[in-house]
């Protein structure tokens, strides 16, 4: 006798749900008599239970998506003879209650029109929440339930209506309705063929209710992730946006097809940045990837809906009742706004109740104060701020070191250019132009990439308005601040990691305060070296985020990893070498974690995070170091910023904190060196301190090293920088001389009581000896750069690149040099593009010409290359002077002083051969580089999606 119902149940991995589902099946009335079991590949032991249960088992492969898994179970009832008038869809994860079936079967007597009927579905196992009672689809493609955010069910939905579509778990179709329409589409393998099957099945006529009387338990595995397959993969988001895009494309009325390809691309945008505003950087990308995948494959959607066409009796526009209401959507826009809004609402009501604590905690229990006005309390929180800052001598000293501090760096406040810097460029958009560019014209072309530390530059002077003067006044003026800030964070940080109590803030402010004096006392702030100074400004707030590398949470791993990469990724934008280093050191921490901690590497939240910090550089950087490579100026890599030759440091520097002679006297660093090393007397901290003593010689390693290679470039030869790591070496000493003293606080060995007030007194001249020697000192930044170039000749220049000017200088019997001059002159940031240029064969034979056997192709070689003025500074040669003088086609010109000469090219000025073609390579690395950068900085705040979260 064949079953008026035919279940078919589909299974894959499932043996965690199934013997409740079969349960649930067997429970039912009347009784279920045909079950066709389908699975899909399962490796646990859901074929063994549904053998069991039912006797047979189809049994298809992992790949089998759910539509054609569905196909295989009908034709298997056909090859049994059955021919039921019903077909009830079940997953694997879908529990029926025992009634459900013949509360769907009830309504179907009742309402013989429909040929679709679907359960109430609540959520497994909580059994209470509702999930769905019917569905249908938004404008932009989200599904729409019509519930609330965890609603419980309480029968307020118990109605039978009609709906555009029903979930497969529990859905009761006709058989003869299924096989007309054609099964489930095989475009949507595993996610979304319910809503189009509803939507094809209203389109041809027929009728879909839901059942609120049938209930069935869906865990939706898939949907949640609980489940991994071959076809959901471990991008769920990704199928489930693209179910959705392809389900509005297929079925919406053609009319409409244009307005909506636009609407979901702009939506999309919309959707990622909602997406990133809640650190949800996966769902985001998997967005794009969903729309790139439908809009690149434009001929899957034109079948699908010629299929729709063609199919006898459909009109799309029987289901238009049956879809979401067109302000759906921007009523969800509003429910994020206010979610976003009431968030930031709770997070401050939350920091003022926890203050408010605290002050009554600190309060006597007898004390209750009168209720205040609002004008009493701001005056009562005024006043008792500044008694409490007049009365903490921490916070009294902290604040002197900082004015003392911007007193002393008062001439950073102004026009800075001296020593190893050059020039601020005349606004913000030279520096933007000089990152985007991939062919400058400087000297005579080229194409060696702008130094990575340009990028941020450009935007530090975008924020200041446009102003680079500000913006190099910032890095210089407030770095000892912003250093000892972050010196303060990092060592409070590393004082209750060593001590339960901390470490006392009298020693963290001689740490914050020497380890912010260092780019100072060493010379790099004095002889304007940028990267120097930077590198010593970020390095506290990049050890703060390395110590998230030791968080025993693997989230919070992961997310330091991210930050450090982020911080690692400027600090080497403007010192290189900072990523060798970091390289090197991850190295050795990664191999003693290994050592220590057996079993350790094999988590990947161990090595992971070091690794993706060392790649970040690498991705957010790559615009300058594969150019630079690709143009031969891989030296670059291993240079200091700014003028070069740059300061050198031998062994005493290196120990005492000096780049080349350069700085406060040799003896305060050598102090400080001797504290670090009287930091390993204290045995409650000798361990840490034996740390930072492993960090300082794998750092010396790494100098000595560097100290091997010297580089020949086309103007100078030069040695490695070694600025950053003489910054880090002077870093690790301020550490290890803080844990050493907290140490010292709390051995109770009386003559080593004795040693701390030594070392105290001691320790004291640091800070003090560099403050008082930056207040003393004449730094060079401050003298700007000499130009012995006419002032009309400036101006002339500052017209356009085909107005430069060739500088030649030196005799004929000592050698002749030449510098080209464009623009306003070499600025910040152009340094290395012409430091790392090889030199231009062609022009410099020209030059050699001009200056020994002119020749009217030597002039016409400097109009082509233009060049509008040759200048000869004082003291001129005589004799290149007399046949420059005799040269056709170069007129005298009047110059400032009498013993510079000058000529003008008297030929049309073309500067065609300052003309480069376009890097499309850089091109694309840069799109790469800005879409990297939100990336990064996204994985960088703290995650705050509760999905997320769980």
């Amino acid at each position: 006798m064949v079953s008026s119902v035919a279940v078919l149940l589909v299974s894959h991995d499932g043996d965690r749900w199934l013997p409740a589902v079969i349960d649930g099946l067997r429970a039912q009335q009347p009784g279920v008599e045909a079950v066709v079991a389908v699975d899909t590949g399962s490796k646990d032991r859901s074929v063994l239970l549904l053998e069991q249960a039912f006797g047979e088992v189809l049994t298809l492969s992992g790949a089998t998506s759910y539509p054609a898994a569905v196909a295989a179970g009908l034709e298997r009832l056909r090859e049994r003879g059955e021919r039921p008038e019903w077909v009830w869809l079940l997953h694997d994860d879908a529990n029926p209650a025992p009634g459900a079936l013949a509360a769907l079967l009830d309504a179907a007597a009742a309402d013989p029109n429909a040929d679709i009927l679907g359960p109430k579905l609540r959520e497994w196992p909580s059994l209470k929440r509702l999930l769905e009672l019917g569905v249908t689809i938004s404008g932009t493609g989200r599904r729409e339930t019509g519930l609330e955010r965890g609603e419980y069910d309480q029968g307020q939905h118990d109605e039978v209506r009609e709906v555009l579509a029903v979930n497969t778990a529990g859905m009761l179709v006709r058989r003869t309705v299924l096989e007309s329409l054609g099964g489930l589409d095989e475009q949507l393998p595993i996610f979304g063929n319910d809503l189009d099957f509803g939507w094809r099945a209203a389109s041809a006529g027929h009728r879909t209710i839901v059942v609120p009387d049938a209930v069935v338990f869906h865990a939706e595995a898939a949907h949640r992730g609980v489940r991994r397959t071959p076809l959901t993969g471990r991008h769920t988001h990704y199928q489930e946006r693209r179910a959705a895009l392809f389900t509005l494309l297929a079925n919406v009325p053609g009319r409409r097809l244009p307005w909506l390809t636009v609407r979901l691309a702009f939506g999309t945008v919309l959707r990622m940045i909602g997406f990133l505003l809640v650190r949800s950087l996966g769902e985001a990308l998997d967005d794009l990837a969903a729309l790139l995948s439908i809009y690149s494959h434009p001929g899957e959607v034109r079948a699908a809906r010629r299929a729709r066409q063609q199919r006898a009796g459909t009109d799309p526009g029987r289901a238009r009742h049956l879809l979401a209401p067109w302000w759906v959507p921007y009523r969800h826009g509003l429910d994020f706004l206010g979610d976003l809004a009431a968030a930031a609402t709770n997070q401050a009501q939350d920091v003022a109740e926890r203050r408010r604590a605290a002050a009554a905690e600190r309060a006597p229990a007898s004390y209750a104060p009168r209720p205040r006005t609002d004008d009493e309390d701001m005056i009562a929180a005024d006043s008792g701020l500044l008694a409490r800052f007049l009365t903490n001598p921490v916070a009294l000293t902290v604040a002197l070191v900082v004015v003392v501090a911007l007193a002393a760096a008062w001439p950073a406040f102004g026009s800075l250019a001296g020593g190893g810097l050059s020039p601020a460029p005349a606004a913000g958009g030279d520096w933007w132009r000089l990152q985007v560019e991939t062919w400058h014209p400087l000297g005579t072309g080229t194409a060696v990439p702008a130094p990575a530390y340009v990028l941020p530059m450009a935007l530090l002077a975008t924020l200041l308005g446009g102003s680079t003067g500000a913006a190099l006044s910032v890095v210089f003026g407030l770095c000892v601040p912003f250093a000892m800030w972050g010196a303060w964070r990092f060592l409070r940080v590393v004082g209750r990691l060593v001590v339960f109590t901390g470490a006392p803030r009298w020693v963290l402010v001689w740490g914050s305060v020497t380890w912010a004096l260092v780019p100072v006392v060493c010379g790099a702030w004095g002889d304007g070296r940028m990267g120097v100074v930077v590198v010593a400004t970020l390095l506290p707030w990049l050890a703060h985020a390395a110590l998230g590398f030791a968080d025993p949470d693997g989230v919070r791993r992961w997310r330091a990893g991210w930050r450090v990469g982020l911080l690692l990724a400027l600090a080497a934008s403007f010192a290189p070498v900072l990523w060798f280093l970091a390289l090197a050191l991850a190295l050795v921490v990664v191999a003693a974690a290994a050592l220590v901690v057996r079993g350790a590497i094999r988590d990947r939240s161990v090595w992971g995070p070091p690794a993706v910090a060392l790649s970040v550089p690498l991705l957010l950087l790559a615009p300058w170091w594969i150019p630079a490579i690709q143009r031969k100026a891989a030296e670059g890599l291993l240079l200091d910023t700014g003028r070069l030759p740059a300061p050198t440091a031998d062994t005493l520097d290196l120990v005492t904190g000096r780049l080349d002679g350069l700085g406060a006297p040799w003896e305060l660093g050598a102090v400080l060196a001797l504290l670090a090393l009287l930091a390993l007397l204290p045995r409650p901290t000798r361990i840490p301190v034996l740390v930072c003593w492993v960090v300082a010689l794998v750092t010396s390693v790494v100098a000595a090293l560097l100290g091997i290679a010297t580089f020949a470039l086309a103007a100078t030869v030069t040695d490695a920088g070694l600025g950053a790591v003489v910054v880090v070496l002077q870093g690790t000493f301020v550490v290890a001389a803080t844990i050493g003293a907290v140490g010292l606080g709390v051995e109770t060995v009386p003559w080593r009581r004795v040693l701390a007030a030594v070392v105290v007194v001691v320790a004291a001249a640091v800070p003090v000896g560099g403050l008082a020697w930056w207040l003393s000192s004449d730094p060079v930044v401050d003298d700007g750069i000499d130009t012995d170039i006419p002032a009309y000749m400036i101006q002339s220049s500052e017209q356009g690149p085909e107005h430069g000017i060739l500088v030649l200088r030196g005799t004929v019997e000592d050698g002749l040099t030449y510098t080209i001059r464009r623009g306003d002159g070499i600025t910040t940031g152009e340094d290395e593009v012409l430091n790392l240029t090889t030199e231009d064969a062609d022009f410099t034979t020209g030059v050699q010409e001009l200056v020994s056997r002119p020749t009217a192709e030597a002039v016409d070689l400097l109009a082509r290359s233009g060049i509008e003025y040759v200048v000869l500074p004082a003291p001129a040669d005589g004799d290149v002077a007399a046949v420059l003088d005799a040269t056709s086609g170069l007129t005298q010109a009047s110059a400032e002083e009498r013993t510079t000469r000058a000529w003008q090219v008297d030929r049309p000025l073309d500067g065609g051969l300052l003309e480069g073609p376009v890097s499309w390579l850089r091109v694309v690395l840069l799109v790469l580089q800005a879409a990297a950068i939100l990336v990064v900085l996204v994985l960088c705040a703290p995650t705050t999606n509760p999905r997320r979260q769980a």
